[in-house]
């Protein structure tokens, strides 16, 4: 499985993110045709090399004509549903702009959907968003991890005025992730940064086993005394099961509209949920009921448990520590008589455990061609086989 770990000793910004992806192997041609697939205009992409203290990194630009949008979550995720990009890229970059939203409305005493974002809104936010959602697909890159985080220090001057750093969003989505003060005075994590990095990231600690293929650096704006850089390691973790620490938060149901739970499940999947179940259960009084079962990192919880209070009629939730122990995972792709179709597989030290097709792939050539999905799904299945028998894996 091709990860990355993210050395943030300066901290992080989307720009930074960026740069850090470009130099790492992204193919700046690649993003610039990504990003052109979205309904926005008035923006140039520039990539320089410039030098921090003595490391070479890239640069990314974001130049941006003067505009006076002020776009709301409902305007952005438009935007990027509009752009027609991968599912995982879409799915992911309305999950950081959902739970920036979240943020800001907490910190505002406002309800999510009359929050306005100003900067955090505005062309080069939105770039620096989508742009590393789809830089991660493009790397192939299907999980990150990251270094506990600098917040710096000082003020910050924003469109509510001045405030302290962090700025009181990026507290917000930093809750739950390892942070300590300093190095310097100046905003070292910026709310774009935090919303970017706490939603993809699945760890904060030290850097996790693996192969490093590639090392990237990418450079902030401002000069300071020593490199303000972010560095990407990317890479191949070990091929064996590894545990991870999560989080299961669940709450029993029996008074509410059951038309409503779709539009739940949505809602927690967007806020970060690993996985999402319902469960049909018996409580007092022989009521039939539902048992919401959620899973996630404990970076996300917070988010989570707050989704479930607005959006069912609960009073209360409980949450336990759960570990979860994975197989590493890879994708292949093999060619049917419909199109291509990708192999989700799973491995164990290198050996093939199991392997299915990826059912947005079957469901799309299904309807492209007039086949019942069953049949593209079964021949996606024969095609892998014949494949591992002709390698003789």
């Amino acid at each position: 499985m091709t990860i990355a770990y993210l050395d943030c000793f300066s901290g992080v910004s989307g720009n930074m993110l960026l740069g850090a992806l470009l130099d790492a192997g992204l193919a700046l041609d690649d993003l610039k045709a990504d990003l052109a697939r979205l309904p926005l205009s008035g923006y140039e992409i520039r990539a320089e090399r410039v030098t921090k203290r003595g490391v070479s990194a890239t640069h990314l630009a974001v130049e941006v004509s003067p505009e006076h949008a002020h776009r709301g979550l409902k305007d952005v995720i438009a935007i990027i549903d509009q752009a027609g990009l991968p599912s995982g890229v879409s799915d992911q970059s309305r999950r950081i702009f959902t739970r920036l939203a979240e943020a800001e409305a907490r910190v505002h005493g406002q309800p999510v959907e009359e929050v306005h974002f100003h900067e955090v809104g505005a062309v080069d936010a939105i770039i620096d968003v989508v742009g590393a959602c789809c830089g991660l697909h493009r790397l192939g890159i299907e999980q990150v991890s990251a270094s506990p985080l600098p917040l710096g220090g000082g003020w910050v001057e924003t469109a509510h005025g001045r405030l302290p750093v962090p700025a009181p969003a990026t507290a917000e989505l930093l809750k739950g992730v390892p942070a300590y003060g300093g190095p310097v005075e100046e905003e070292l994590v910026t709310p774009t940064g935090a919303a970017i990095l706490t939603t993809i990231a699945t760890s904060f600690g030290p850097m996790p086993p693996m192969t490093v293929r590639s090392v990237g650096w990418g450079a902030g704006t401002k000069e300071m005394a020593h490199p303000n850089v972010l560095r990407i390691f990317v890479g191949e973790s070990a091929a064996q099961p590894r545990a991870q620490s999560l989080v299961a938060i669940e709450t029993n149901l029996d008074d509410m509209n059951p038309e409503f739970f779709e539009y739940l499940m949505d809602r927690l999947f967007m806020a970060g949920a690993l996985d999402v179940f319902y469960t049909p259960i018996v409580m007092k009084k022989s009521r039939p009921a539902t048992l919401i079962s959620v899973l996630a990192e404990a970076t996300q919880a917070n988010a989570l448990r707050e989704v479930i209070f607005r959006e069912t009629t609960t009073l209360g939730v409980r949450s336990y520590d759960v570990s979860r122990l994975c197989l590493e995972r890879d994708w292949r792709e093999v060619q049917t008589e419909y199109g291509p179709v990708r192999m989700k597989v799973g491995l164990s030290d290198g050996e093939i455990i199991t392997a299915a097709p990826e059912y947005e792939d079957c469901r799309r050539l299904a309807r492209e061609s007039g086949t019942p999905v069953k049949t593209v799904y079964q021949a996606a299945q024969s095609a892998f086989e014949k494949s591992q028998s002709k390698s003789g894996g």
